[in-house]
């Protein structure tokens, strides 16, 4: 009796020793995971790869909205884009803002009867969710780091100057390289104080495309004071523009070329 007794008193220890190994385990499989750093900016662009569009579908639904809203205006201007930021870079800060808003009812009502749904909303974040909040434009070189978000180095505006040098990288002057939602610069630096215009490559457009896949939608106002006009044009037509400074062609030196957003870089 007394050598069962025993057995059975080790054979119970073995379980409970054994039973205490497998909490041990699970604890060490449940440890808390790493917390990513939140500012990595892994191409030192200066936009945080967080405020970046990182899936090709978020990407295209981006260029398809921002191209979209940009045509809309040369056909009826909306009134949710502020008359004091009617000039060649707002309908650019127009466009890209109401490309990553939520495109839901209460947006086709705001926007209007003639705006219809042309892809899904981007899936990253929404222009109310944006890690960089209203705050969509940087404004200096530099990479990112996080105290950039309170030192006064990303704003809600941004002239053409400062789209190109610091939320645009270049890609071509190649026409047959860009893409829908790329930009066209244009530097004419005799005019002092406004010297960079700036157009928006929509490719395929939505209405009377004319078959061809070659337009862009731009304002004429260098800025705000100048009351200019909207234009849709094709580039086949820019070519032959009767200033040969404004000919979005390779051999023209005030053409700086085509550049994309870095969120989409």
């Amino acid at each position: 009796m007394l050598y069962r007794f025993g057995c059975l008193l080790v054979m119970t220890i073995s379980c409970l020793s054994f039973s205490g190994c497998g909490r041990a385990s699970e604890a060490h499989n449940n440890k808390t995971q790493p917390v990513f750093d939140t500012s990595t900016d892994s191409d030192s662009d200066g936009i945080p790869d967080r405020a970046e569009l990182s899936s090709f579908e978020d990407r295209q639904n981006f260029r398809r909205w921002f191209a979209a809203v940009a045509e809309m205006q040369f056909y009826r201007i909306s009134d949710e884009w502020n008359p004091a930021q009617r000039d060649c870079a707002g309908l650019v800060r127009f466009a890209w803002r109401e490309a990553l808003r939520i495109h839901d009812r209460p947006w086709f009502q705001k926007m209007g009867a003639e705006y219809e749904s042309i892809a899904p909303d981007v899936k990253a974040f929404s222009l109310s969710s944006n890690p960089l909040g209203e705050k969509l434009f940087r404004t200096e070189f530099g990479s990112f780091q996080e105290s950039d978000l309170t030192g006064g180095k990303f704003s809600e505006f941004a002239d053409a100057r400062t789209l190109k040098n610091f939320n645009c990288a270049f890609v071509t002057r190649d026409r047959r390289r860009a893409e829908r939602g790329d930009l066209l610069f244009f530097n004419q630096p005799w005019v002092q104080k406004f010297p960079y215009h700036v157009m928006i490559f929509i490719g395929d457009p939505l209405r009377d495309g004319e078959g061809a896949s070659d337009w862009v939608v731009y304002h004429t106002g260098s800025s705000p004071a100048d009351d200019g006009t909207l234009k849709k044009v094709r580039l086949a037509v820019l070519d032959h523009h009767p200033d040969k400074r404004w000919r979005p062609i390779e051999s023209n030196d005030n053409f700086l070329g085509f550049f994309r957003l870095k969120m989409l870089d």
